[in-house]
């Protein structure tokens, strides 16, 4: 194993807290977010098996009744993340209603477009807005509307269950928060957090939420999407954020794009002291994990 990945991995071992999840940072309180990823960069690693389990029952004990999970053991209410816990629970096999439970909050689970208000305002004032505010993806937390960021988490979630827990119901969303990323492209063919463009002014795309946009995106045709690729490569191979090389190569190898073997991360002997930057680094190599953000196939 290359050296730049096994001081990732043992970093992220180090790191882990006493109640079995992850802060964003060595010895702050465990969030749903980096237990999540960091589960995810460890995955098949043999001497993290009692650390993973460990983390898991954490995050399962974070379930709310009606499905949902809240983001940390201090807060009480559910939060986007609950998306990283369907892909993980993909990932480890697990299956229950307790998943089914989670599931079905995620599908019904919309950004606050869909509200009756607004869709009164879109049929009296159907310009008003550069983007189509029918298509309905995914917000941070319940009430608030949808972005970028949190509808790729939900549909690499989604498309992971498809093989298993396939219905009408997660078909169709799947397909509108495709549309509804496709729709929110900017100008200069990356993506930021929401919208284009503001009061007729275009917005510029942010390297990171263009590396997420494509990772939700995967599966659509070539031909859709070779533009867009195009433009994250030039990215990946320019930009100085080490957070969104990470994104960026996570997702281009999930394309299959052919990088430079390592990445960023083996250029840099250095291990971050920030734990989603050290998982989604380590994810993002050539010998990581990036696939487990993949759509899943039946065996």
């Amino acid at each position: 194993m290359p050296v730049y990945l096994s001081k990732r991995l043992d970093f992220l071992k180090a790191a882990q807290n006493a109640d079995g999840g992850w802060g964003y940072f060595p010895a702050k309180s465990s969030w749903l977010e980096p237990t999540a990823y960091a589960m995810l960069a460890l995955h098949g690693d043999q001497s993290a098996r009692g650390a993973l389990e460990r983390a898991w029952a954490l995050v399962r004990g974070w379930q709310l009744p009606d499905g949902a999970w809240r983001p940390a053991g201090e807060v009480w209410e559910p939060h986007w993340s609950g998306a990283l816990v369907i892909t993980v629970a993909s990932v480890r096999g697990a299956r229950g209603r307790w998943l089914d439970l989670g599931l079905d909050w995620l599908l019904k689970s919309t950004g606050a477009e869909g509200g009756w208000f607004r869709r009164a305002v879109r049929f009296c004032f159907p310009r008003t807005s550069p983007i189509d505010l029918g298509l309905l993806g995914w917000p941070w937390r319940p009430g608030s509307s949808s972005w970028i960021e949190p509808t790729a988490h939900a549909l690499v979630a989604l498309k992971r269950m498809a093989p298993y827990a396939g219905s009408s119901l997660l078909n169709s969303r799947i397909r509108e928060g495709e549309r509804m990323i496709l729709d929110r492209r900017c100008r200069d063919g990356g993506w930021n957090y929401g919208s284009p463009s503001v009061y007729g002014n275009d917005l510029p795309s942010y390297d990171e939420s263009t590396g997420l946009a494509l990772l939700g995106l995967q599966g659509l045709p070539k031909a859709t999407l070779a533009e867009p690729l195009e433009k994250a490569a030039t990215r990946w191979r320019e930009t100085r954020s080490t957070l969104a090389k990470a994104w960026l190569g996570i997702s281009l190898r999930n394309h299959g794009l052919r990088l430079p073997e390592g990445g960023e991360a083996a250029a840099r002997e250095t291990v971050p002291q920030d734990t989603m930057l050290a998982a989604l680094e380590t994810l993002a190599t050539t010998e990581g994990n990036h696939r487990l953000l993949g759509p899943e196939t039946k065996a």
